[in-house]
């Protein structure tokens, strides 16, 4: 018990910098250990909290206390996203913040970070990006995943190597991908529904998502969960998974902590049941996947003034994506049966934060020094394939072979200093601090058989021309001041500067402010301005998909392949956020909030430039690439990432959470979040060769691909030994301009003007999970199933479906193509 107070006093001291955070409230004794804190009223925000962590840490030592003797703390959990203030709260704060909990994510049923996101906050949505790479990048307020911020524990995250190449709204994505964090390391998650450019830099347009790790000294908990897809067995492939994972921490050399976590997962290859018009081909639907994660986090005291701290990550992952089938006639010396080529990713996933902080610098200032370095490497490999033109060249074909490697990298250094002063008797709060990031970004050419004369089939290699290395450097600097002027109004200015060495400065600023009416009533808003620097990845990757009857070339920006279609080099997206809003509390135990949003961004970087027909053949070929000649030309693609239009985006979020009491029948948790958006295009603009650099498609993948609705109903009911969830999830509309495909008449087929505009209905979805606990609730037994009648997603008419196969719009995230999934899950706790 000395060594969970000590780090609590490691905790609370790192509480106070933007970047490390951690649980500061006792968590109550009647919920699994990661659950936030009972709420209470709003608390005022000019009123000293009692009893904090940062208060207890000041205390001198104590004899240690039974677990159960502990006093429970009524406060609500403290936030610090978003704010430099220890001790708001998510209804304190001037914008709108979400806490999600560990208990929570795991009552998802969900194995990893961002599926569990989806089903627990209105405003995310998740759709597969990264093509060969398959990310699952979030989107937030509608927007992509290149504008929503990721921290771990408050430190800047670094982003995937690979890009979305596809065909869909995540084209050009370079998300971080959550799913490296193994779900049973996170203490919390605060999702910042609002503009935070000026606080944390670059990407934070619509938001930013902060996962703070666990830091417990103390305890193990391990659970293993497996379930399937059973519909999926009707075609042999029920896209069975398991998990296995654990976590447990240790105090050592006094108030020293250490916590270890680790996750194992893996989910079989999926398929839909969906037909080939040519030979039986089930391979639409999910890859085969494996991740090995595991997170360390680590603190003490190292002088009476200084205590230091550190976490690490690490992921390994090898997923294989399958491609369309190849008739046994394209090779039948080598696959007398026809062959399918698949597409291979072996990854490595790894960061390192070190970190000193104290409260005695120029006597007072509180500081926080760390450094950070993160990186994503990926090598991808096509299996199961072959070279045609080398074979006819030299009777000899490699079947499987190297075709690309990428790697992202960012190295964050951060000094952090703030102080909380009066002035003329009113609370003031100055923050201010230094940034630099090194970003570097790299790319691997193929093995020469998988990428000369026509390259394998499905995915080829790169070729040396599209290899390199880049990096570049950012500095940044900061002041936030947050002030009381009069009794029940904070005012919070943030201001940002960077330069980045490759295109310039940029500034940024923010404006909230909160006003308590009540103690049962406030009003908040902010306004802001932001940026996002395109990345190192959308400034130089490439690559190319080939089909039996066609290609598809994603061109680097800068290249002469490139300047051929009309491309110009990227400039930095910028942004406008407006938000207002209330917190209401009508009764007891019953908490409103609800806010309204616009966020205009200029010169956003989408896939762009988009070509067909002999243009695009000879774009490619200036890549060093020879297209296989047997392919249909009007079916030949290629574009590149450019600043191609401004959106607004307008919307209301709302969340509602009440607790009714039934005595001896135990409680019901209610809650009830609704996010409904819109995004409009207001400017399009042109390529060097005076074409508009979107066509109709691509603007739907902008405006109306991700649902316009998003509604998430949820009771937990607990009484006893049993723990009863149900979740209801609504998707609303999406509306999508498809390419017409092989059944189409050959005037349209293919066609990069003429589109067939498809609706997929709105949806619910019902998830219900049943838990019994035994042995004091150190064991648990869980029965679940997700998407319990199976809902899908409308299918795609025939001329819309490529070869017949892909009988879904996967352009558009909502509904999983995957339906019902069943799972059990067994946990244990000492």
């Amino acid at each position: 018990m000395r060594a969970f107070r000590h780090s609590l006093y490691v905790t609370a001291a790192l509480l106070t910098s933007q970047h490390v955070a951690a649980a500061a409230t006792v968590q109550p004794t009647d919920e699994a250990p990661h659950r936030k804190p009972v709420r209470k009223s709003t608390p005022s925000p000019h009123e000293k909290p009692a009893a904090t962590a940062q208060d207890n840490a000041k205390l001198p030592s104590q004899p240690p206390q039974p677990a159960q003797q502990q006093p429970a703390v009524a406060a609500e959990q403290f936030i610090v996203t978003g704010t430099r203030d220890a001790h708001r709260t998510a209804r304190s704060s001037a914008s709108p913040i979400d806490i999600i909990t560990g208990a929570e994510l795991a009552r998802t049923g969900a194995l990893n970070v961002s599926d569990a996101l989806v089903r627990t906050d209105p405003s995310i949505n998740s759709s597969i990006t990264g093509g060969s790479g398959i990310v699952a990048g979030l989107r937030m307020r509608g927007l992509s995943p290149n504008e929503v911020l990721v921290l771990v524990d408050g430190k800047r995250r670094h982003t995937t190597g690979v890009v979305a190449t596809y065909s869909g709204p995540e084209h050009g994505a370079t998300p971080v991908d959550l799913n490296t964090i193994p779900v049973s390391a996170i203490d919390h998650i605060e999702v910042l529904r609002d503009g935070a450019a000026a606080m944390y830099g670059s990407d934070a347009i619509a938001g930013v998502v902060n996962i703070i790790l666990k830091k417990n000294p103390s305890g193990l908990n391990t659970s293993f969960q497996s379930g399937a897809h059973p519909f999926g067995a009707l075609y042999g492939s029920p896209g069975w998974d398991y998990q296995l994972a654990a976590d447990g921490g240790i105090g050592f050399a006094g108030n020293g902590y250490l916590h270890v976590s680790g996750q194992i997962y893996h989910a079989d290859h999926y398929v839909t049941g969906s037909r080939d018009y040519r030979p039986e081909d089930y391979n639409f639907g999910l890859p085969e996947e494996t991740r090995e994660s595991l997170a360390i986090e680590a603190g003490r005291d190292i002088t009476e003034t200084i205590k230091g701290y550190m976490n690490i990550t690490y992921m390994h992952r090898h997923i294989q994506n399958y491609m369309t089938n190849r008739f046994a006639s394209v090779l039948p010396e080598v696959y007398p049966y026809g062959f399918n080529p698949s597409v291979v990713n072996e990854e490595n996933d790894y960061a390192a934060t070190l970190g000193l902080t104290g409260d005695t610098l120029f006597g007072s200032f509180h500081w926080d020094l760390s450094t950070t370095y993160g990186a994503d490497e990926s090598k991808l490999s096509t299996i199961n394939s072959a070279n045609l033109n080398y074979y006819a060249a030299y009777g000899y074909t490699p079947t499987k072979g190297f075709t690309a490697g990428y790697s992202n990298a960012q190295w964050t250094n951060n000094l952090d200093i703030s102080r909380a002063f009066r002035v003329l008797s009113r609370p003031l709060k100055l923050a201010f601090g230094t940034e630099h990031r090194l970003e570097t970004y790299g790319i691997t050419s193929g093995n020469a058989p998988t990428y000369v004369m026509g390259g394998f089939q499905g995915a080829p290699g790169l070729t040396p021309q599209s290899a390199g290395n880049w990096s570049r450097d950012v500095w940044a600097g900061y002041a936030d001041v947050s002030i009381s002027p009069i009794d029940r109004l904070d005012l919070d200015f943030a201001g940002r500067f960077e330069h980045y060495t490759d295109f310039g400065n940029s500034e940024s600023g923010k404006i909230s402010a909160r006003y308590e009416l009540s103690k049962r009533i406030a009003f908040r808003s902010t306004i802001s301005n932001g940026f996002r620097a395109p990345t190192l990845a959308e400034q130089h990757f490439s690559s190319l998909s080939v089909t039996p009857t066609g290609a598809a070339g994603s061109l680097a920006v800068a290249s002469e392949a490139a300047r051929l279609l009309g491309a110009s080099p990227l400039k930095p997206e910028r942004s406008t956020n407006v938000s207002g809003g209330v917190v209401f509390e009508p009764l007891s135990r019953l908490h409103v909030t609800a806010d309204a949003y616009q966020i205009n961004i200029r010169d956003r970087i989408v896939g762009g430039g988009n070509y067909n027909g002999a243009i695009a053949e000879q774009a490619i070929a200036l890549t060093g690439i020879d297209l296989p000649p047997n392919l249909d030309p009007s079916n030949v693609s290629a574009n590149y990432f450019s600043n191609g239009a401004s959106t607004r985006t307008q919307g209301v979020d709302i969340n509602i959470d009440y607790t009714t009491r039934f005595g001896r029948f135990g409680k019901v948790d209610w809650s009830a979040g609704i996010d409904l958006n819109r995004t409009r295009l207001h400017h399009l603009s042109n390529d060097t060769n005076n074409q508009p650099l979107l066509n109709a498609q691509a603007i739907s993948w902008l405006t109306t691909s991700v649902p316009r609705s998003k509604i998430i109903l949820n009771a937990r009911w607990t009484v006893g030994e049993w723990d009863v969830n149900v979740r209801q999830t609504r998707y609303g509309q999406t509306t999508g301009n498809m390419t017409y495909q092989i059944a189409a008449p050959a005037a349209i087929r293919y066609s990069i003007e003429q589109f067939a505009q498809f609706e997929n209905q709105p949806r619910w979805m019902t998830d219900l999970e049943v838990t019994r606990h035994f042995l004091s609730h150190r064991l648990h037994v869980t029965l679940g199933v997700n998407n319990l009648f199976d809902v899908r997603p409308r299918k795609l008419p025939l001329i819309l479906r490529y070869n017949g196969n892909s009988i879904y719009d996967t352009a558009s995230s909502g509904i999983p193509i995957s339906g019902s999934y069943y799972y059990g899950r067994v946990g244990f706790s000492l």
